[in-house]
């Protein structure tokens, strides 16, 4: 399948799945979440797959949130999509058969935190800085990250970021 948003390169038995957004920090759009969840379908049913990785596309970003600029036109109807379609991918990521692997190599924020979190490994790199800054304007977390984050690493450690 033809991706806009993405990229899925095969090295050997290993997936690659790139979110190639670098202008926007690869930032999640409604097309780059409905991608997402295809190419992690895709995937699952490709018996010469092994291992997936998941990174973001450029040097300062894995994956910097959601798509502000599309959210800002978004009416109600639109927002349920779009929280439908994260859910989905993030879904999609954990139900894989083959190991999931976020190589987070900058900002893993909001979403993009989310989606690292779906992932069964992150490999982070010292520059990666990983939080859910809506929480500070008020707003949850919509990909499940209020239940995943604490789960992974504590309560305690959670309320830090």
């Amino acid at each position: 399948m033809a991706y806009e948003n993405i990229l899925v390169e095969k090295k050997g038995p290993v997936a690659v799945v790139t979110v190639n957004r670098p202008k926007v920090l690869n930032a999640l759009s409604s097309p780059t979440l409905e991608e997402i969840g295809a190419a992690f379908r895709e995937i699952g049913r490709d018996d010469s797959v092994r291992a997936v990785i998941l990174t973001g596309a450029g040097e300062k970003a894995f994956v910097a949130g959601a798509d502000i600029k599309e959210m800002q036109s978004m009416g109600v109807e639109e927002a349920r999509r779009y929280s439908y379609l994260g859910i989905q991918a993030m879904w999609e990521i954990r139900l894989c058969p083959k190991p999931v692997i976020a190589a987070v190599n900058g900002f893993a924020l909001g979403g993009g935190l989310e989606l690292a979190l779906s992932c069964d490994f992150i490999y982070a790199s010292e520059k990666a800085k990983l939080g859910q800054p809506e929480v500070s304007l008020g707003v949850t977390p919509g990909f499940g990250a209020t239940q995943k984050l604490p789960r992974l690493i504590g309560a305690a450690r959670a309320k830090e970021l």
